[in-house]
């Protein structure tokens, strides 16, 4: 074990929220062991503020839960504690000891033990152990650095602090075995090597095209987190890239990934939503996943919804048909919510909306609660090197117009007479008919 004094590092407690330290020390008090792990730490060494911490103890998650009334446990795969200071929660974890030893072997005893598929993929992981096991049991090096905030020491059992200063990702252990026992991880190895700008070190790399297919066996739910993580912290652009580079986006979005090999308008226009979302975020403006899943999802519907249209159906009957097929295969891979899949639709099916430029129902499409989103869409369309004709200019001009002069601007042919809408007459009805 490197242990890293005071005077050869950087974390200053100042940079530690107070909740952090508040678990920590009572922890401490109680006799137990206590750290802050992972993420803060690493971001901390690189100079950044992290926003969560979490914490790694000797104690069980019933000794955490039983010393702050603010907890709760939870979790089945593995077992941890939320602690809640106001809005922040802090995370608590048991040191996890290796699989084979069981409790009997392990200084933390534990009711549970691992729980292994066929295949090397962990359904329970609930084998506590110690500090030095917690360690090599961590994903990544550079995520498996400890800060005891009583001594102020990092603790490094893994090589995460050279890792740091080289700028790489690097799984811990075996990449294949551990691959196998998680796939996620090798959504996780492209998400932070994406989001630190590193490298990945040549042995993770490797064996990343031999395991991808054993993403195939995630569930669904757990592949839409993992979604939210790669594509809505502020690098989407870079991880995109990432995924592309090991053919791994297709196990998220299986069309999506081959029309992007093959198609550069599509590339140009997932790209693009990339970008923009990171930009908005950078921005602290609001994002919707419906939006990027509609980006991503965009080019699989513009080709079934042709294709519907060349069996005769109309525009808007196949663009329907289209986005319920699309939204129906992809949940099989990715579990969308229906939060997320009915603005999606409706994005979509706005888009052949758009281009009627006439009527009352154009001039009353601006105040439609869809119309920012579709707008954005058509623009990002336009953005990717789509010819519209000119819409994305049109509507934004037509939509700050006040509804009077949108009415003027986009009238029913024959209803326009001296630059104002003529009214029908009324049909009078007779004596008879009163």
């Amino acid at each position: 074990m490197n242990v890293i004094p005071r005077d050869q590092h950087c974390i200053s407690r100042k940079h530690i929220s107070d909740g952090a330290l508040k678990v920590m020390s009572r922890l401490r008090s109680q006799g137990h062991q206590a750290y802050l792990v992972g993420g803060a730490v690493r971001d901390l060494l690189l100079g950044g503020h992290p926003k969560d911490f979490d914490i790694a103890t000797d104690a069980t998650p019933e000794d955490v839960h039983g010393l702050f009334r603010n907890s709760r446990i939870i979790g089945r795969r593995f077992r941890i504690v939320h602690v809640r200071f106001g809005r922040e929660i802090i995370e608590v974890t048991t040191f996890r000891g290796h699989h084979d030893n069981g409790d009997e072997d392990s200084p933390v005893k534990s009711g549970n033990h691992s729980r292994q598929s066929d295949k090397g993929l962990l359904l329970r992981d609930n084998v506590y152990g110690t500090l030095e096991e917690d360690a090599v049991r961590r994903d990544l090096s550079v995520n498996a650095l400890y800060y005891d905030s009583g001594n102020f020491e990092v603790f490094d059992q893994v090589g995460g602090l050279s890792d740091l200063e080289n700028r790489l990702i690097r799984v811990i252990g075996d990449p294949a075995q551990r691959y196998r026992e998680d796939p996620v991880r090798m959504l996780r190895v492209v998400r932070f090597a994406a989001r630190l700008g590193f490298d990945i070190e040549n042995r993770t790399a490797r064996a990343i095209p031999a395991c991808a297919h054993l993403l195939g066996e995630i569930p669904p739910a757990r592949l839409f987190d993992e979604f939210l993580k790669l594509f809505l912290s502020g690098h989407a652009a870079k991880t995109l890239e990432e995924l592309l580079r090991y053919d791994l986006l297709g196990y998220l979005f299986d069309e999506t990934g081959h029309i992007l090999h093959r198609d550069d308008y599509a590339l140009a226009l997932v790209r693009a939503a990339m970008a923009n979302t990171d930009q908005r975020i950078a921005q602290d403006k609001p994002v919707t996943p419906a939006f990027l899943l509609a980006a991503l999802l965009w080019p699989v519907v513009k080709h079934t919804a042709t294709h519907l249209e060349n069996q005769g159906e109309p525009p808007m009957v196949a663009m329907h048909n289209a986005a319920q097929q699309t939204i129906g295969e992809a949940c099989q891979q990715v579990s969308i919510p229906r939060r997320f899949s009915q603005p999606m639709r409706e994005i979509w099916e706005f888009q052949l909306r758009l281009q009627r430029r006439q009527g009352k129902k154009s001039a009353e499409l601006v105040d439609h609660r869809r119309f920012r989103a579709a707008y954005d869409f058509l623009l990002l369309r336009e953005q990717a090197g789509e010819d519209t004709g000119g819409l994305g200019q049109w509507w934004t001009q037509f939509q700050e117009l006040p509804m009077e002069e949108r009415l003027q601007q986009a009238p029913t042919d024959g209803d326009k007479v001296g630059g104002r809408r003529r009214r029908r007459p009324r049909k009078r009805r007779n004596n008879a008919e009163k």
